[in-house]
């Protein structure tokens, strides 16, 4: 064939042999088809309905038309029941060739499992199927020892390949060091098989505990004890502020900005300028909070209290009101948000200081409860926050109020005589997981608000910090910062560290309103403009993906590195393969290194765990609990940030995750920011429009 002269003799061969299995597989469920008159199940429809909005995005003006057709009729057929067959535009995403006991058969990973044995037609649902691990589980050549249903499975994997099949034909294929792909005009092309796999080298260049600094000399970072010589000196003139002065530390991801806030409390430590057991370090995750004490102790500087915002807020408010607070973990995201917002925090300052001194809790919370069920106080609000906020978060702020108004399913529980109908049949109480759980709650987010309500009238009583280092600061409401600033008040003593470039939250009010709150409006600021932990090619794209948000400077990368890594699938599931296998690759050679998948949402992250969940290196992580050991870390943006690993692979970075939207641009470049080594874009559809054509 013309099409394939230009290839190898071993791609020409996969070329063939996947288009005569493609064929047999067609044929075989027209056959279905045709005796059954049913169509393709509905699941394997919408996933191809997803693909096609994916492709409306990026198809050319004179490809949209048709695009457009297939999805009108597509929408119809949704509608129609039918059997679960494989769809035949795209019947199946990897094929598995296996030997076992002398005998060789393919399996075809797909949504549905179609099996036509008089055509050697195997077609499983790689979600359910037992033998699908063996894809992310063995490389070509290995041999294989699975425990399936009823047998102990043994022989050798003879191909493990992904395909692209896209309106029947065969488009792509992606195997263990092959990379082929068909042009427009129909002529195939090899892609550079050494970028399948992540690049070597990496492992040991991220953050170890035991290892804080980063800077001039950081490729020594773990040899040395003196770490203070390891900063630049940008970072030395920061910590070298008189303690009295307030300081503001900005700089992009892996600039140092944590560097230099943690070696200034240490520092002050060091020169008795402040007692340990005197000074609050304060972060919004739990991840980076484990992380800051693992740095914090060659300084010496350990005992220093490291809290999250979380934990700080319920600490201050059971000692201010006592053990009366029936806490909400989880409320609805747009009222989480409408009570973290600057709008909200300017709307209620002046009517909160009309309360008198020392108000009760009851009355202070009746003060929210009457705000949060105004319509037209929270439409005011919503227009304030200038787009921050929609609509919706009005009668969501109103609904969940109402719910938290109503008396405690456990008051109510008492005129139930009968012990019995207390009880679900799952051994829980009847009203868990019940919109009645809500009742005589307190938002997890209602604890600033109180406490600044407290303050505003004058009387928070709280320990005294002598000095308060913020990390991620960005992340902080107004009235978080309130109610931190009412304990420098004598001391003035901070150190914020942020990059409104990361901000995830719409809680930022911007750094001088957000100093003027904390009580520190003549913060000096100190910029740092070279990034350490990201080599150039991810400080590029990291510039990128910010677009008109990217700060006027350019950052400076302080190295090369290892090329950004793109690939794109027609699935999620054939990504998700694609990435358990590589990952395995990369451990097998530098059982060293740390590589975090990263995903925007914690579920995305559940869904890929299984994939790699047999090794004992691999950790699901989405309560902080980062251990910051070699191995493979799945979690989210949410708990990656502020983090770093040697390797990062960022699984979702379609279109139908990151949209063009501000909000997407902070979460990704967040994400790509990660690694000190090599970024790899991974997407199962349309690629995001925020990444570089």
């Amino acid at each position: 064939m013309e099409e394939l002269a230009s290839l190898s003799e071993m791609a020409r061969t996969v070329i063939e042999e996947e288009q005569a299995l493609l064929a047999r597989v067609l044929e075989a469920l027209r056959g279905a088809l045709a005796a059954t008159g049913t169509r393709p199940g509905p699941e394997a429809e919408v996933e191809t309905m997803q693909a096609l909005r994916d492709e409306t995005r990026c198809a050319r003006p004179e490809d949209l038309p048709g695009v457009l057709l297939e999805m009108a009729v597509r929408h119809r057929l949704l509608g129609r029941q039918g059997s679960q067959l494989p769809d035949p535009l795209a019947p199946y995403l990897a094929h598995l060739r296996l030997e076992e006991d002398g005998r060789v058969r393919d399996y075809l990973l797909g949504h549905a499992t179609f099996i036509d044995r008089a055509a050697g037609i195997h077609v499983i649902d790689w979600r359910s199927a037992a033998l699908a691990k063996i894809f992310y589980r063995y490389r070509e050549g290995e041999e294989y020892e699975e425990q399936l249903p009823g047998r102990l499975a043994e022989g050798v994997v003879l191909a493990r390949r992904i395909v692209t099949i896209e309106r029947g034909e065969l488009v792509g294929i992606v195997g263990d060091g092959i990379s082929l792909r068909r042009r427009l005009t129909g002529g195939w092309v090899g892609g550079d098989a050494a970028a399948l796999a992540l690049a070597g080298g990496g492992a040991g260049t991220a953050t170890r505990p035991g290892a804080l600094g980063v800077g001039v000399g950081a490729v020594q970072r773990a040899r040395t004890t003196d770490v203070t010589a390891l900063l630049d000196q940008e970072q030395y003139a920061a910590i070298a502020a008189p303690p009295e002065q307030p300081l503001l530390v900005l700089g992009s991801a892996g600039s140092g900005k944590t560097t230099v806030a943690l070696h200034r409390l240490a520092r002050l430590a060091a020169d008795g300028a402040h007692a340990l057991d005197e000074m609050q370090v304060v972060v919004p995750e739990k991840g980076l909070a484990r992380l800051s004490r693992r740095l914090l102790e060659p300084l010496g500087a350990g005992e220093a209290q490291i809290s999250t915002l979380d934990a700080f807020f319920v600490e201050r408010g059971q000692a201010l009101f006592g053990r009366k607070l029936k806490l909400c973990f989880d409320p609805p995201a747009l009222t989480s948000s409408f009570k973290r917002h600057p709008a909200l925090f300017r709307a209620l300052r002046d009517q909160g200081r009309t309360l008198g001194k020392r108000p009760s809790l009851q009355r202070m919370r009746a003060f929210l409860a009457d705000r949060f069920t105004d319509r037209g106080f929270l439409a005011a609000v919503v227009d304030a926050a200038g787009g921050d906020l929609p609509r919706t978060a009005i009668e969501e702020t109103v609904r969940h109020t109402l719910l938290q108004l109503a008396a405690p399913a456990e008051r109510e529980a008492e005129s139930i005589t009968d012990e019995s109908r207390k009880i679900a049949l799952d051994g829980a109480a009847y009203w868990e997981g019940t919109p009645e759980e809500l009742g005589g709650t307190v938002d997890l987010e209602d604890l600033p608000l109180l406490l600044c309500l407290r303050a505003w009238a004058g009387s928070l009583e709280a320990a005294p910090i002598s000095h308060l280092v913020l990390d991620e600061a960005e992340d902080f409401s107004l009235f978080e910062l309130h109610v931190l600033g009412r304990s420098i008040e004598q001391s003035r003593g901070a150190t914020l560290a942020g990059d409104e470039a990361q901000q995830t939250a719409s809680s930022f009010a911007g750094w001088r309103e957000s100093l003027e709150v904390l009580g520190v409006g003549d913060a000096s600021v100190c910029r740092l403009s070279t990034s350490y932990r990201c080599p150039r090619p991810v400080t590029e794209l990291a510039r990128h993906l910010l677009g008109s948000m990217a700060p006027a400077k350019e950052t400076r990368a302080a190295r090369e590195g290892a090329p950004v890594g793109r690939f794109t699938f027609a699935d999620q599931a054939q990504a998700q393969l694609f990435v358990a296998g590589a990952l395995r690759d990369l451990l097998d050679r530098e059982p060293g290194a740390s590589v975090a998948v990263i995903t925007n949402e914690a579920e995305a992250a559940r869904r890929f765990f299984p994939f790699v969940a047999d090794r004992p290196d691999a950790r699901l992580v989405l309560d902080g609990g980062f251990s910051f050991e070699p191995g493979i870390d799945v979690t989210d943006v949410d708990e990656a940030k502020g983090l770093e690993w040697d390797y990062v692979v960022v699984l979702d970075a379609s279109a139908r995750t990151f949209p063009a939207t501000f909000d997407a641009r902070r979460r990704l470049h967040v994400a790509v920011t990660r690694t000190t080594h090599q970024l790899w874009l991974v997407s199962g559809g349309a690629p995001s429009p925020l990444l570089p054509a």
